[in-house]
């Protein structure tokens, strides 16, 4: 497969996603992201980072799964995130959630977009919805680095990036982990 190997860094082509793989089938790669997620990807959608590959005993300093076998520890749950899966986008500028927002303080406006974005976290985590677009807007980051921190509240919460073209910058997917 494209000569990747166990133990290489890659990074995910489209998506601000990066890791080491650790495990290699005949369609699949599984890459466990810096994050700690164990993500499936095609060949085709990796990149290698360098040409260093790490040895199976700094695979186990790291409990990295090593050639499909576990390493004293049970195996991660694995996060496929299918780029298939319908979206739902919603948008937080402040004038798509209020009639007028005169006389609001910045604070206000921030604190009103973050409760909408958890009221919609929470619906789709309650419906079993798999993934959602939150549109937050480029600005100074101030919206989006806030909720980056409120995503980290969620442990079945994936999130990267949007798709660019659909987008632009300033959107975030959300994929959730459902349990079985």
């Amino acid at each position: 497969m494209k000569n990747f190997e166990i133990g290489q860094k890659v990074a995910v082509l489209d998506d601000v996603v990066e890791g080491i793989i650790i495990d290699i089938d005949d369609k699949t790669i599984a890459v466990e992201t810096t994050d700690g997620f164990v993500l499936k990807y095609q060949a085709s959608e990796l990149v290698a980072l360098n040409q260093q590959v790490l040895k199976p005993n700094e695979l186990m300093q790291n409990q990295h799964l090593f050639k499909g076998k576990h390493l004293e520890q049970k195996p991660k749950s694995v996060f496929k995130i299918d780029k298939n899966i319908p979206e739902v986008a919603f948008d937080l500028h402040i004038e798509k959630l209020v009639a007028s927002f005169k006389g609001m303080s910045n604070f206000d406006i921030l604190e009103l977009q973050l409760e909408t974005a958890k009221r919609h976290i929470e619906f789709a985590i309650n419906k079993k919805i798999q993934k959602i677009v939150l549109i937050h807007g480029v600005g100074e980051g101030v919206l989006k680095s806030e909720l980056e921190f409120l995503y980290k509240k969620y442990p079945q919460i994936v999130y990267q990036e949007a798709n660019y073209q659909k987008y632009g910058q300033g959107a975030s997917e959300l994929y959730f982990k459902q349990n079985a």
